[in-house]
């Protein structure tokens, strides 16, 4: 790759100029994930995709303004031109790639869940280390002012001493769905599960333990949906569900029980296309919207601000790992293998 205006000799980035982006894999998510929010941004550029699929890269980037295709995604990675590299190839193929693209220098933002299973989560954490690269789960929903109230209202006590919490994501899947595919590293709690294990974690400051879980399995190793059941300390318990059947009722909702009230809020993980929070005590109940952008558009901000700032991400690696042992836990409570346990 050559992009226009480019000499000889490696992109030299400074302060002032936006981070120029490459993207691994022509997926839906990308232009809310990235596209958009990056033209809302002056420190942010798109400028170069690769996919599997030379067609459907070269449809995507005409598309979506996307000046230059890529032949390969080793090419892309190694674009002295590019900076930073957006990952949104399926599960399976998260950790070679983000292992590779810091290797090659590039800052990374890797879609959730981070890896296929903990042990290459681990894996990446460790070379975005010895790269001295930023690497950043797209956890999308964190970035939000919503859910730093929510974790707010939550630690504040105001709904007494925590008893429980509940949290729910489903999204209906289509025939050929990549998320029905084990050898992706495919399955509900992958998906959709890595969210609700992740909001009782981040808004209650604690790590559960998995004490049982339960799949309704469609293709061999997949879960069409996943519940599973937390406990954290003083006998707080937690309870987790998530589905991606095709008769699934679209929805997310996050909901804490104390010995004095309740908070329960709808759609915390898209907050920008409608969401409520509610807290209930004994002096009745109260409603709250928190306005702000898109999610991506501050998941996008902050990426840039770590980048250009050294700015703290709020996805740090730590967590990402240990969310994935939750998940690898769930998995082997429910009788289903970690994703990527393919021996």
């Amino acid at each position: 790759m050559r992009c226009k205006g480019a000499t000889s000799k490696a992109y030299q980035a400074v302060a002032e100029d936006p981070i120029r982006f490459g993207v691994l894999g022509a997926a839906r998510i990308v232009p809310k994930a990235l596209i958009q929010p990056a033209q809302q941004l002056d420190k942010a550029k798109v400028v170069a995709i690769a996919a599997r699929d030379p067609g459907r890269a070269r449809n995507f980037a005409m598309l979506n303004g996307i000046p230059h295709v890529v032949p390969s995604y080793r090419d892309l990675i190694e674009a002295p031109e590019i900076e930073a590299v957006y990952i949104a190839l399926p599960n399976s193929l998260h950790a070679y790639w983000t292992i590779a693209a810091l290797r090659a220098g590039k800052h990374v933002l890797c879609e959730k869940p981070l890896a296929s299973n903990a042990v290459e989560a681990s894996q990446m954490a460790r070379t975005a280390g010895e790269t001295g690269r930023i690497l950043a789960e797209a956890l999308h929903y964190r970035y939000h002012p919503l859910a730093v109230r929510i974790r707010d209202l939550l630690r504040s006590g105001c709904i007494g001493r925590l008893r429980e919490l509940q949290a729910h994501f489903a999204a209906p899947g289509i025939p050929g769905d990549i998320r029905f595919d084990w050898k992706l590293s495919g399955g509900a709690q992958m998906d959709l599960g890595c969210y609700t294990l992740d909001m009782v974690r981040y808004f209650s400051g604690q790590t559960p333990v998995v004490r049982r879980a339960r799949a309704r399995v469609g293709p061999p190793n997949v879960d069409l949906e996943m519940t599973a059941e937390l406990e954290f300390g003083d006998g707080v318990k937690a309870h987790i569900s998530c589905s991606m059947a095709p008769e699934a009722q679209a929805g997310a909702w996050f909901r804490a029980t104390g010995d004095g009230g309740e908070i329960v809020v709808t759609n915390p993980v898209a907050p920008q296309i409608g969401h409520l929070i509610r807290l209930r005590t004994p002096r009745g109940e109260k409603r709250e919207v928190v306005e702000g952008k898109a999610t991506y558009f501050y998941q996008l901000q902050a990426f840039v601000a770590a980048i250009r700032d050294n700015q703290p991400i709020a996805t740090p690696l730590a967590d990402s790992i240990v969310n994935m042992q939750l998940i690898d836990d769930v998995y082997r409570a429910a009788g289903l293998p970690p994703r990527g346990a393919f021996g």
